[in-house]
C-alpha cells in the first residue's frame, strides 16, 4: 500500500519542479502558464491524499473547485496570449513592454 508520505513527496517534487520552471524560464508565457498549472495539480494531489487518508470528502470538493478555476484561468490566459500575439507578434515576456503604463 502506498503511504501518505509517498503522495506528499510526489506533490512536493511536482511543486518544486513548477517553481523551478517559473524561475528558470521567464521568457515564454506558455511555459509559465504550464508551470502554474503544474503547481495547482501538485496542490490538488496533496488535497486528494489527505482526503483519502482522513476519509473526509472535503479535500475532493476543494479539488473540484480548484480544477474549475484552473480551467477558466487556462482559457482566459490563452485568449490573452492570442490577442497579444496578434498585436505584438511575439509571446516573449521580455518584449512585452507595451503593457507598462
Amino acid at each position: 500500500m502506498i503511504a501518505l508520505s509517498d503522495y506528499l513527496i510526489l506533490g512536493a517534487l511536482l511543486f518544486s519542479l513548477s517553481v523551478a520552471g517559473i524561475f528558470i524560464n521567464r521568457k515564454n508565457i506558455i511555459i509559465l502558464l504550464m508551470c502554474i498549472e503544474l503547481m495547482l495539480l501538485a496542490v490538488n494531489l496533496n488535497f486528494l491524499a489527505f482526503s483519502h487518508f482522513t476519509a473526509d470528502p472535503a479535500g475532493q470538493i476543494f479539488v473540484f473547485f480548484i480544477l474549475t478555476v484552473a480551467a477558466a484561468e487556462a482559457a482566459i490566459g490563452l485568449a490573452i496570449l492570442v490577442v497579444l500575439f496578434r498585436n505584438i507578434n511575439t509571446i516573449n515576456v521580455a518584449k512585452l513592454n507595451k503593457l507598462k503604463g
